[in-house]
């Protein structure tokens, strides 16, 4: 099993946050709540070349996070407990920020 995915092109691997089922006051959530898709940045991709060769660089970091699109990704599965999907730069719909 890899212990590490280093994404090619302008991919970006990341690892989905489980949204919690219970409130800090012990309130169950239901599961058809509507809850943000989020997830954290795991690793990037060095970017892709545009047509005269020159690097054009992932906007993303590691650490950022991230939201999703309902559908779409590629499912990756590096560790039994944890959910990993590989998208494409542009796939992602923005940065979610404090």
């Amino acid at each position: 099993m890899a212990k590490r995915l280093l994404p090619s092109l302008n991919q970006v691997l990341v690892e989905k946050l489980v949204q919690p089922k219970k409130t800090a006051g012990g309130i169950l959530l239901p599961e058809t709540s509507k809850q943000l898709n989020a997830a954290k940045v795991v690793a990037v991709g060095p970017g892709e070349r545009d047509k005269e060769g020159k690097l054009i660089p992932v906007a993303l970091k590691e650490g950022d996070t991230v939201l999703l699109p309902e559908y779409g990704g590629t499912e990756v599965k590096l560790a039994a407990d944890k959910e990993y999907l590989l998208f494409r730069e542009h796939d992602i719909l923005g940065t979610l920020v404090d």
